[in-house]
């Protein structure tokens, strides 16, 4: 691990174990998150990228498990430590913005609440101190009324004001690094574009890390430094966000471009990839995009492609670059 280096992902393999069989959701995942950058993990629903920031903080519940791997946070593996050593980070040092506020709040206790659980948990006591920490948090996701919004219970507020508010409980205890788990996936396009604005100047006023899931490389292009490409579980492709978006290796970061709607013409018709993402349950033999590339050839059917190095930041796993 670098000095700029506050987060390394070795090996990560997360499994659900069903009656089916084993479900390898994750399977080998490595990355690195450097001090102040934004890392988007990109790929298709189902690719594994959630389980992967879920695994990162052990929050995958039952049947699923971890099964090898390490998390290495502040000389601590998050994989192996004890669980009272992981809930002092959990929320503190890490902390994590659900994809459905919705779910995420507790429907019976008010906002207010909830936040200044959050900062007594981790250590907070003065209880007029936790609240204008709260309000001020409010209204730095540019919150109208944080007042009144630190009285009321979830259901009272709109799915983009749940959606800031819980930011701001995620900010409470000023993490060093911010995960946030698609969270514009819920919201329209105004509100979206408020939770991107909000987030890039969190990080560039606190210094902070932030690990970014998504589906769309329109936002990684927005906010991301570094995007790493998931594929069935596993890293296909990790490089600065303008080399992905402006000399894509893999066939599949190809194919995801190809999908982003372009602005120079006057067609309506998206572009799409051919085929469907893979049974995790039952992934294809060597490289799990292979059944769905343009490109394929004999060895991409038996052999899973190692990492190719091909520039100091950009590495590919494809046999085109072997």
């Amino acid at each position: 691990m670098t000095d700029s280096t506050i987060l390394e992902v070795q090996d990560l393999k997360t499994y659900f174990f069903t009656r089916r069989g084993a479900v390898k959701a994750v399977d080998g995942i490595d990355f690195s998150l450097k001090k102040g950058e934004c890392l988007c993990l990109v790929g298709e629903s189902g690719c594994g990228k959630s389980v992967t920031v879920l695994s990162l903080l052990r929050l995958v519940a039952a049947p699923g498990r971890i099964v090898s791997g390490q998390v290495h946070y502040n000389n601590v593996d998050l994989v192996h430590c004890s669980e009272e050593k992981l809930r002092g980070i959990r929320g503190g040092d890490i902390a994590m913005i659900f994809q459905d506020a919705q779910s995420a709040f507790n429907p019976v206790l008010t906002i207010g609440d909830q936040i200044a659980e959050q900062m007594t948990i981790h250590g907070s006591i003065d209880r007029q101190a936790v609240k204008n920490k709260g309000i001020e948090l409010l209204k730095e996701m540019n919150i109208p009324e944080p007042d009144r919004v630190w009285d009321s219970f979830p259901h009272q507020l709109s799915g983009g004001m749940k959606q800031r508010a819980m930011i701001a409980m995620s900010l409470s205890c000023d993490p060093k690094i911010l995960i946030a788990d698609e969270p514009t996936t819920a919201v329209d396009v105004t509100i979206k574009a408020q939770i991107l604005d909000i987030l890039h100047t969190l990080k560039e006023k606190r210094g902070m890390s932030l690990i970014f899931v998504t589906h769309d490389l329109g936002i990684v292009a927005d906010i991301g430094d570094r995007a790493q490409v998931i594929y069935g579980g596993k890293s296909i492709e990790m490089a600065s966000v303008s080399e992905i978006i402006n000399n894509p290796g893999h066939p599949y970061t190809k194919g995801l471009i190809a999908c982003l709607p372009d602005s120079s013409t006057d067609s309506e018709r998206l572009a799409s990839i051919p085929g469907t993402a893979p049974n995790p349950i039952d992934l294809p033999e060597g490289c799990p995009f292979h059944p769905r590339c343009a490109q394929v050839m004999d060895i991409c059917r038996h052999v899973v492609p190692k990492q190719t190095i091909i520039s100091e930041t950009h590495t590919v796993n494809c046999h085109l670059f072997g």
